[in-house]
């Protein structure tokens, strides 16, 4: 958590970069192409700076960001002064039971010690029909071997994560009663590929046939 304080500050600028805006909008596109729930309460589970806080605002949900990182919290209070955004460990939600429509996790799980436990906790506070959507790093893309190559060199998020394949990440919800579970990925080109075009066109044509080497995948499931 301690390197997640440190970059809080310096940590949208990548999205302002080219390849990180090809990245933010693609991941997105994916997400919200995945997620059925269209309105009612929404926590963004790892919220840090906020980036799909202000996507789940923006689309009308009443949203609250969790996240442990007091300074990435800070960062996302100013762009969401209306929010509640909550420091709080995803093993432990300060929620009841029951109480939101949709749980949204981006890029957090990779550096969660016990997913299982965080897991559970999504489960308890998701109401019976609930939707979770969990968006994470794919080990086996080349886009994240560079980047993990990268991190022995110099200090990035890359080299405290753990990174899943679409079939762990769907065992993980079914292991705690989630149904309907489907995952997809998406960005089969690694970050130094500059043909922008031709990477979007196929992250939007194959991005279930092809989901085993995507370096972002997601997966969804629904509480019964």
């Amino acid at each position: 958590m301690e390197y997640f304080d440190r970059i809080a500050d310096r940590y949208d600028s990548w999205y302002r970069t080219k390849t990180g805006s090809y990245v933010d909008r693609t991941e997105k596109r994916l997400i919200f192409s995945m997620m059925r729930t269209k309105r009612g309460k929404a926590l963004d589970l790892g919220c840090g700076t906020g980036n799909y806080t202000v996507e789940l605002y923006k689309r009308g949900f009443d949203v609250v960001g969790v996240d442990l990182s007091e300074k990435m919290l800070e960062v996302a209070r100013k762009k969401l002064p209306d929010v509640n955004f909550v420091g709080a460990s995803a093993y432990d939600l300060p929620f009841g039971d029951e109480s939101f429509d949709l749980v949204l996790s981006v890029t957090m799980f990779e550096f969660l010690e016990e997913p299982e436990k965080a897991i559970k906790e999504i489960h308890r506070v998701l109401k019976s029909g609930g939707e979770v959507i969990i968006g994470t790093m794919n080990g086996r893309s080349s886009w994240f071997f560079f980047k993990r190559l990268k991190s022995l060199f110099v200090e990035t998020a890359y080299r405290y994560a753990r990174f899943y394949t679409p079939g762990e990440l769907e065992e993980l919800l079914i292991n705690q009663g989630f149904q309907d579970v489907e995952s997809r990925g998406i960005i089969f080109f690694p970050s130094f590929w500059p043909f922008l075009g031709i990477a979007e066109r196929m992250d939007q044509k194959f991005s279930e046939s092809l989901k085993s080497i995507g370096a972002f995948i997601a997966v969804r499931g629904i509480k019964k």
